[in-house]
């Protein structure tokens, strides 16, 4: 039987999927990250499948979202999504010293996903923790500065004004360098790491993901298969049911107590 629990760490209210059996036991966790203008709810089912398996699986709501909205409009929300992906980074510390103290933390077992923007927050996280064993993003992007000045110039291509001035966008950007994968690749440590990615994709651009995929392969030379890269070439901004099990066998076979 799977447990799903309701809980909150320090403001951070998440959802806890595990095995009645394992529910005091030392398991590997996966902590789940959802998307923009999504909620923890919605990725129940990628939760269930990997409980399944014997994970622990943790769904936090990202600052603005699900229970922690403050009734933003999606422009609104926008308007602050990397305060909410830098957040959340920040927010994996938290949780993952709340399961450790509790002595629930295996040893080299902690996994870390998300959708989209889940995704985007699993590769900035990449480069802050050392202690994540495998990862996987669905749609996700590590180039942090390049993708969020591409925001930018949407914004005004769109004839909105910016609502920061050069110096907030100069020390913004510059603050997402430190997060930014792409710019210290050498953090991965030839740590286990899957993409999915849709080719038709308009919202997380499918070839900054790729051509980061591509510039890491010689990272990765002596240990292929820690590296996988799944395109779907109908795919737009939605994970196919592929993708979601793909996700389950990548930590069954790279995230283990």
């Amino acid at each position: 039987m799977i447990l799903v629990d309701k809980s909150t760490i320090q403001n951070i209210p998440f959802l806890h999927l595990v095995k009645e059996e394992y529910i005091d036991k030392q398991v590997p966790v996966c902590f789940f990250i959802h998307g923009f203008t999504s909620a923890k709810e919605h990725n129940l089912h990628y939760a269930y499948y990997l409980a399944e398996k014997g994970f622990r699986v943790i769904l936090p709501d990202c600052l603005e979202h699900g229970e922690r909205s403050t009734g933003k409009s999606e422009h609104q929300l926008g308007q602050v999504f990397w305060k909410i992906v830098l957040n959340t980074i920040h927010e994996l510390s938290i949780m993952k010293s709340h399961f450790e103290e509790k002595g629930l933390l295996a040893r080299n077992g902690v996994g870390v996903a998300g959708t989209s923007m889940g995704g985007i927050v699993t590769l900035g996280a990449l480069t802050q923790y050392d202690w994540i064993s495998s990862a996987v993003s669905l749609m996700g992007n590590p180039t942090y500065v390049k993708f969020a000045q591409a925001q930018l110039s949407q914004v005004e291509s769109l004839g909105y004004e910016l609502p920061f001035s050069e110096e907030e966008i100069e020390n913004m950007l510059s603050e997402l360098a430190h997060y930014d994968l792409s710019l210290q690749p050498e953090k991965l440590s030839g740590r286990p790491l899957m993409f999915w990615h849709g080719k038709r994709d308009k919202v997380v651009p499918f070839n900054l993901t790729h051509e980061f995929y591509q510039s890491i392969l010689p990272y990765y030379e002596s240990q292929e298969d820690n590296l996988l890269f799944i395109e779907d070439d109908k795919a737009d901004h939605k994970v196919t049911r592929e993708g979601v099990l793909k996700l389950v066998e990548w930590f069954e076979k790279h995230l283990s107590a």
